[in-house]
C-alpha cells in the first residue's frame, strides 16, 4: 500500500462520436497478444462515457492509499501512486490525429469526477497521461482546463 499521488487522465485513442464499453477496454489490455497487451489488470479505474456516465472499472476502497489490489497500468512506473480515469475519444473521426472530442456530457462529468477525487484526496495532484509519456493522450491540455475550471494551483501537476 502506498500513498495516492496523482489522478491521470486518459482517452481510450478511439474515434471521435465512437462509444467504448468496459468489456473492450477488458479486452484491450488483459486478452493476451496479439489481441490485447496481455496485462493483469486494466489500465483504468473507471471510463467516462459519451453520454457522461461514470462506469467503475476496477474497484477501490476511496481512501488516500493505493493498495495492490487496485493498482491499475495506465502510466509505466508510477502505477502504485495512482488512480486513472479515460474518456472515450481523443481521435479524429477518421482515427488519424488527436483530438480532443469530449462532449459536453463528458466535460460535465469529468469536472465533477476531478472535483469529488480532490475532495476524498486534497493532496493529489491532476495530470494527463502525456505528462508522463511522449504520448497526445488525452489528446488535451489538463493543466490548462484544470485551471479554466477552477482548480486549485495546488493540485494541478505541471511536469518541468
Amino acid at each position: 500500500m502506498t500513498k495516492l499521488k496523482y489522478l491521470v487522465i486518459h482517452c481510450t485513442a478511439t474515434p471521435e462520436g465512437r462509444e467504448v464499453t468496459s468489456e473492450q477496454i477488458r479486452h484491450w489490455h488483459l486478452d493476451p497478444p496479439p489481441a490485447g497487451r496481455g496485462w493483469r489488470q486494466v489500465g483504468y479505474t473507471d471510463l467516462i462515457n459519451l453520454n457522461g456516465g461514470v462506469e467503475r472499472l476496477v474497484a477501490n476502497n476511496e481512501d488516500a492509499n493505493v493498495d495492490s489490489w487496485e493498482i491499475t497500468n495506465g502510466v509505466e512506473g508510477i502505477n502504485s501512486i495512482c488512480r486513472h480515469v479515460v474518456y472515450a475519444g481523443g481521435l479524429t473521426a477518421d482515427a488519424k490525429s488527436p483530438k480532443d472530442t469530449r462532449t459536453n456530457d463528458q466535460k460535465v462529468a469529468m469536472i465533477k469526477y476531478v472535483r469529488e477525487f480532490l475532495v476524498k484526496n486534497p493532496q493529489a495532484l491532476v495530470a494527463g497521461h502525456n505528462q508522463f509519456a511522449q504520448k497526445a493522450c488525452p489528446s488535451f491540455n489538463v493543466p490548462a482546463w484544470l485551471k479554466a475550471i477552477g482548480i486549485n494551483s495546488k493540485n494541478i501537476y505541471i511536469h518541468l
